[in-house]
Order: structure tokens, then sequence, then C-alpha cells
């Protein structure tokens, strides 16, 4: 996004923390740094849309991934991530007449939307939770080896 706005973004750290620089001055263009700072987050929801709404053969292994990953972003810019000095959300608060909290929620309702979607999807049969051989039930994402 800082290069279609005609920026020059670089690497850098701060606080120790790799960290992407828009190279947009946010003070004389807030707009800008607002858009730089809300891509990533807008990007992830888009994709996790399209993958919902285009027809297709759905419910894929890559799939569940780009879908867990998204809802996963968004709920963590809007819980841990938002108080961060060089957080997204608080880039976007500061850039814009939103809230942090306001930001926030933006992202974790679109987040529990799709959440919802995918609950409601025979697609997606046991994203959120799976019955174990045990009779138990497994939450979340499991690494298991071939076998």
């Amino acid at each position: 996004m800082s290069l279609i706005l005609g920026a020059h973004p670089h690497l850098g750290l701060e606080d120790g923390k790799p960290t992407v620089f828009s190279g947009i001055d946010a003070i004389s263009q807030p707009r800008k740094q607002f858009l730089f700072s809300s891509a990533g987050l807008n990007v992830q929801a888009i994709m996790d849309d399209a993958i919902l709404d285009v027809p297709h053969h759905s419910g894929g292994s890559f799939e569940r991934g780009i879908l867990a990953g998204g809802i996963s972003t968004a709920y963590f810019y809007a819980t841990f991530g938002r108080n961060a000095p060089n957080s997204d959300i608080t880039s976007m608060a500061r850039t814009s007449s939103l809230s942090r909290t306001q930001a926030s929620l933006i992202y974790a309702g679109i987040a529990t939307i799709q959440s919802i979607r995918i609950a409601h999807d025979g697609h997606y049969a046991n994203f959120f939770m799976r019955p174990s051989s045990i009779g138990a039930i497994n939450v979340g994402v499991a690494v298991m080896p071939d076998r």
C-alpha cells in the first residue's frame, strides 16, 4: 500500500521488534497512513470473504489455514495487539476519527461474522471443534505427523 501511495517503505526495529515503516508522514498525510495501517487486515478480510463467497469445492486444508489465519489475526489485533505503540489498530486510531476500541470492534466483528458463516457451512465440518477417538472434543489446531 505504501508503494501504491507513492511512499518508500522500509524495514527496521522498534523496541527490538522488526517493523515495516510506511515512509509516510502520519502528521501531514494521516489518510495515507490510515490506508497503510489498515491494508493488511483489509486484504485478509477480503480474502476470507472471497473464499466463503465464491462458489467452488471448498473445505481443503490450505483454504482452512487461510481462513484460520485471517480470523486469528483479526482477533489478535482486536485484543492483545491493539495497545502496542506500533500496532496497526493504534495507528488507525491515531490517524482517523476512530478510537482503538472502534477499530478493534470493526475487525473483530468481521472475523465473528466469518466464524459464524464457517460454523454453519457443511464444507467446514469440525473447523473449530473435532470429536476425538476417546469421546472428548478437540478445540483448535493440531499438527499431526504423517502415518
